[in-house]
């Protein structure tokens, strides 16, 4: 299994604090206001980023869920925030998220199970692989789990006038003309590849590998962007 973290405090600089999704607000399915982003757990091999952290503001037992990329959109009637096909309701039926567990891989191997169970057999179906209410068709189903680029149909990744990074590289050019998922989420996963190393530099389990390479990629790699 991969290992995974959570973003924590990390902070970006100003120019890159703009495309940070932290502090969006989040949506359900009926409009009402659900929480907003606090965190992202993402892969700290590559980067890619597999849930996002929402903050309830209490209405929830646990305080907080994770939802994945491929489940997220931008929000149709609010700007900069996203929305998800859920209620309230079917949230209330997900196992509760501790944040402790994602750094055990056998507590979070058993969370995953019983949460992927809980979108699939909840109070709203879902087919696997779509946050749609609706059987979707084959071009709605998301190509490969992973990253969020992952989840992009042809006709989104045709429409990129400039490479998003590729897994298992922090070399990374960020897009501004995605569709789909948003240009904001692919650029925030860019920006979070592009400072893996500085970010898991503190992470024991992490410094044989990512963080102990840094002095294989020069500072203009690292920093290139635009």
């Amino acid at each position: 299994m991969a290992h995974y973290g959570r973003l924590r405090d990390y902070r970006f600089s100003d120019a890159e604090a703009v495309d940070d999704i932290r502090g969006s607000k989040v949506y359900g399915s009926d409009d009402e206001k659900i929480g907003k982003i606090d965190d992202v757990i993402f892969d700290h091999a590559n980067g890619n980023i597999q849930y996002v952290v929402v903050d309830t503001g209490g209405w929830l037992s646990s305080k907080k869920f994770v939802v994945s990329p491929d489940r997220l959109r931008p929000s149709a009637k609010h700007d900069d925030d996203y929305e998800i096909s859920a209620t309230k309701q079917q949230i209330e039926s997900f196992p509760p998220y501790n944040e402790a567990d994602v750094e055990s891989e056998d507590k979070w191997k058993d969370y995953e199970k019983r949460y992927k169970a809980a979108w699939h057999d909840g109070p709203v179906q879902h087919r696997k692989g779509s946050d749609h209410d609706i059987t979707p068709t084959a071009s709605e189903m998301p190509a490969e789990p992973g990253s969020i680029g992952s989840q992009l149909s042809e006709d989104e990744n045709a429409s990129l006038s400039s490479r998003i990074v590729p897994a298992g590289s922090d070399d990374v050019t960020i897009s501004n003309s995605a569709m789909g998922i948003g240009a904001r989420l692919l650029n925030f996963e860019g920006r979070l590849r592009q400072r893996r190393r500085d970010i898991v530099s503190s992470c024991t389990s992490c410094t044989i590998g990512p963080a102990s390479d840094l002095g294989n990629e020069s500072p203009t790699q690292e920093r290139k962007a635009i």
